[in-house]
């Protein structure tokens, strides 16, 4: 990573102080999948840029309920890591007033890269991807439920419907303008299926920029919601009994410019490496679960008829499926053509989705992996002969079960580094001992206000 001279750093001191801004919040996601804050005054931008702000070593075994996984080098209370901002990265958090934010590299105190720093991983994974020439583009779709200070949902639907809509348009407007005005491009918003439960979609970039944006996002949400005296649930089952949330990743890759999803002879249009990428994240999915439904209320949405993709196959706009091939539009079919996975919620980090999802799509071209032909039924319908003769296997139904997998998995050891690997897979089982007895309601009780 390059660290900026003080100096280079007063065009974005400026540019914050002009907009009335005050204080740097600065992010980083952990292992147990919560976004952490430190923030300073914009006086110390150049010092902080230059020098990052302490934080203890520990917070690498974080869990969702801040206690910490017994893993080495993160079991003992010495060590203290630099949390330097990305100022490249930063925006104005225009919902909130005061305050601009930035994501953060996780560095040794000789500012080099730490060994758990999930976004110098993801940096690393897309640099490798572009040096086979291979660039990938991605974003997050975040869903989340809002709900009135009484625990209310914030609207009863019906689905998608426009009476929901009027009962949260302010918020929505309120939300769309900040993003905007920060420079995210918003695509589309609207209420989704469940009770208080709504979508915001945004525009494709690099995976890098995707996951700081899914970040920012959600960081500009919470802001929006507390001016409309609302609260804002990312869980993934933030209602017990309802449909949950989710945070599909969408990718494509590309070669030389053009979209490798479309323009060949494949299913649907894709060529012989769009194909292979798919099958890439298709043959590494089981052993990337623990990642992308990181805990135990996860695999309450993670059920068959839920459009969350219970199954481990791939299908052309099929919401059943783990992967939905989206071909695109006739008229757009060239720039937009991607694949989504629909197993991830707001419960995971998106550093290390993407890097792990670009890694295994990666990883499948390289190989020039051939996937099984599309399955366009809802899997859960079909005979288990059927199933085995389509290759398609259930996803693990526990987090237990998908870590063992995640463990098992060379793909993300490799990716990861055994350092991280070996810490996420900790607070994994710890978050497994310690809420996965628990039933529907406990575990939504319990996850509603982590994420």
């Amino acid at each position: 990573m390059s660290r900026p001279a003080a100096d280079g750093v007063r065009p974005s001191r400026d540019r914050f102080e002009a907009a009335g801004v005050r204080a740097l919040a600065m992010t980083m996601v952990d292992n147990g999948g919560i976004t952490r804050v430190k923030a300073v005054p914009i006086a110390r931008l150049e010092r902080v840029a230059a020098n990052g702000v302490g934080m203890a070593y520990i917070w690498g075994a974080a869990g969702t309920d801040d206690l910490f996984a017994d893993v080495a080098p993160y079991d003992n209370p010495s060590g203290d890591m630099r949390l330097v901002p990305d100022l490249g990265a930063a925006r104005i958090l225009s919902a909130a007033q005061g305050w601009a934010w930035a994501p953060v590299d996780q560095m040794t105190q000789e500012l080099e890269p730490m060994p758990g720093c999930q976004r110098a991983v993801l940096r690393r994974t897309v640099d490798a991807a572009g040096a086979a020439g291979l660039e990938f583009r991605a974003t997050f779709e975040v869903e989340a439920t809002l709900f009135h200070d009484d625990g209310r949902p914030a609207h009863i639907g019906p689905g998608y419907s426009t009476t929901a809509l009027a009962l949260i348009d302010g918020f929505l407007f309120d939300l769309v303008d900040a993003l905007e005005s920060s420079g995210v491009e918003v695509e589309q918003f609207h209420p989704e299926y469940a009770p208080g439960q709504f979508e915001v979609s945004v525009a494709a970039r690099d995976p890098l920029a995707a996951a700081d944006t899914m970040v920012f996002v959600r960081t500009q949400t919470r802001f929006a919601a507390r001016r409309h005296g609302l609260r804002v649930s990312f869980a993934p089952t933030a209602i017990a009994g309802e449909v949950g949330n989710g945070c599909h990743a969408h990718l494509s890759a590309w070669r030389d410019g053009a979209n490798l999803m479309q323009g060949g002879d494949g299913p649907a249009g894709t060529t012989a490496a769009g194909a292979a990428a798919v099958a890439g994240v298709l043959e590494a999915l089981p052993g990337l679960l623990a990642v992308l439904a990181p805990s135990p209320a996860a695999y309450l949405r993670l059920q068959p008829h839920h459009w969350a993709g219970a199954y481990a196959c791939w299908g052309v706009e099929n919401r059943e499926a783990a992967i939905r091939f989206i071909p695109g539009t006739v008229t757009s079919r060239e720039r937009s053509a991607n694949f989504e996975v629909k197993v991830g919620d707001g419960g995971a980090n998106p550093y290390l989705v993407m890097a792990l999802l670009v890694a295994a799509a990666a990883d499948g071209v390289e190989r020039g992996l051939v996937p099984p032909e599309p399955t366009q039924d809802d899997p859960s319908t079909l005979s288990p002969e059927d199933r085995e003769r389509h290759g398609i296997t259930r996803l693990p139904t526990t987090l237990a079960d998908a870590t063992e997998l995640f463990e098992r998995s060379d793909l993300a050891r490799r990716v990861l580094g055994d350092v991280l690997h070996r810490a996420f897979a900790a607070v994994r089982r710890r978050e497994s001992e310690t809420h996965g007895g628990l039933g529907e309601q406990e575990l939504a009780d319990a996850y509603r206000w982590r994420y």
